[in-house]
C-alpha cells in the first residue's frame, strides 16, 4: 500500500509546516530540469507530488489517516475486504477488488447476499470464507512537462497550449493565483501501464518580462515623463497587461512618485486582481540649450534632502 508519509520521509504527526518542507526539499532535489537523464527521477517526482497532494489537503488527510481511502486517494476495501488468507472459491479476480469468494453467483462474481449475512451472524460455514486480495495492477509513470509562459499572459491567464509527448496538444487555463513553480496534474496524461495511465505533471515558469515586474499580486514599472510634463501637468499613456490607459500627472509631481492603477495586476486565488503601480521618473534632455537659457538665473533655493539629516 501507498504511503504518503513515508514517500515524503516524515512521521504522521508531521505538521503542515513539515509536510510542506520536506515536499519542497524532495522537489528541489528530483526536479525534472535537473535530471533530465534520469527517468527515474520525474516518476518519483510525481509519487512526491501525489504524497504532498494528499497530506496538504486536510479532509484527505484525516480520511487516510482513519483508513477511509489509500495513499493514491481511492476509497480502502470496506469492512478490511481482501486483507486476509483463508477460503479459496471459484470467483476470478475482479477489477472491484473481490476475488475467489465462496458461493459466487452467476457469472463467477460474489454472492453479496451470502457475504453481508456471513458477516452479521447469518449463513457462512466453511464454504464462504474470504479470498486474498491481489495487489492492484500498477498505473503507468507519470510524465513531467515544463511549461514557460509569457509575463502577460500569465497575469491575464490567457489559455496555454502544451503539446504532449504523444504528440497531441492541449489548451490549458491557467488557475487564479498563479505563481512561478506552480504544478499542474493532467490526469490520465501520462505513461499507459496496466493498471491504467498515469497522469501528466506540469510546471509553470513565469517569463521575466522587458519592463513589467511582479510584487506579489501587484506589477510594478517605471515610467519617464518629461520636464514640462512634472512641471505643468499631463495626460500620458501607460502600458499595462491588458493594453494601454491613460494616466493623469498632476502638476508639480516630483520624480519617485507612484500611481495606482486599480486591477491591473495578477489575479489572486480568490479571482480578484491586484494592481499596478507606476512609479514615475523625471526624464531630462542631455545638453538642451534652450532648457539651459531658460533655466539661466533661476535657482532652487529649497533643500530637498533636509529630511535626510542633511
Amino acid at each position: 500500500m501507498v504511503d504518503p508519509y513515508s514517500i515524503l520521509g516524515v512521521d504522521r504527526s508531521a505538521s503542515e509546516k513539515d509536510i510542506k518542507a520536506a515536499y519542497r526539499r524532495l522537489a528541489k532535489e528530483l526536479h525534472p530540469d535537473r535530471n533530465q537523464d534520469n527517468p527515474k527521477a520525474a516518476e518519483r517526482f510525481g509519487e512526491i507530488t501525489g504524497a504532498y497532494d494528499l497530506l496538504s489537503d486536510k479532509d484527505k488527510r484525516a480520511q487516510f489517516d482513519r483508513g477511509e481511502i489509500d495513499g493514491d486517494g481511492n476509497p480502502a476495501a470496506p469492512f478490511g475486504f481482501g486483507r486476509g488468507g483463508g477460503g479459496g472459491g471459484q470467483g476470478g479476480f475482479r477489477h472491484d477488488g473481490f476475488e475467489g469468494f465462496g458461493g459466487a453467483g452467476e457469472g463467477g462474481g460474489p454472492d453479496l447476499g451470502d457475504l453481508f449475512e456471513g458477516l452479521f451472524g447469518g449463513r457462512g460455514g466453511a464454504g464462504g470464507g474470504f479470498g486474498g486480495r491481489r495487489a492492484p495492477p500498477p498505473r503507468g509513470a507519470n510524465t513531467a512537462y515544463r511549461l514557460v509562459v509569457p509575463f502577460i499572459d500569465a497575469a491575464t491567464r490567457a489559455p496555454q497550449r502544451i503539446t504532449l509527448k504523444d504528440g497531441k496538444t492541449i489548451d490549458l487555463r491557467l488557475p487564479a493565483g498563479v505563481e512561478h513553480g506552480l504544478q499542474m496534474r493532467l490526469p490520465g496524461k501520462g505513461e499507459p501501464g496496466p493498471g491504467g495511465t498515469g497522469d501528466a505533471l506540469v510546471t509553470i515558469e513565469i517569463a521575466a518580462h522587458a519592463f513589467f515586474e511582479r510584487d506579489g499580486d501587484n506589477i510594478r514599472i517605471d515610467v519617464p515623463i518629461t520636464l514640462d510634463e512634472a512641471v505643468n501637468g499631463a495626460k500620458i499613456k501607460v502600458p499595462t497587461v491588458d493594453g494601454p490607459v491613460m494616466l493623469t500627472v498632476a502638476a508639480g509631481t516630483s520624480a519617485g512618485k507612484t500611481l495606482r492603477l486599480k486591477g491591473k495586476g495578477f489575479s489572486r486565488k480568490d479571482g480578484e486582481r491586484g494592481d499596478q503601480l507606476v512609479t514615475l521618473a523625471i526624464d531630462l534632455p542631455v545638453d538642451d540649450a534652450d532648457l539651459k537659457a531658460r533655466l539661466e538665473g533661476w535657482h532652487d533655493t529649497r533643500n530637498p534632502r533636509s529630511r535626510l539629516g542633511i
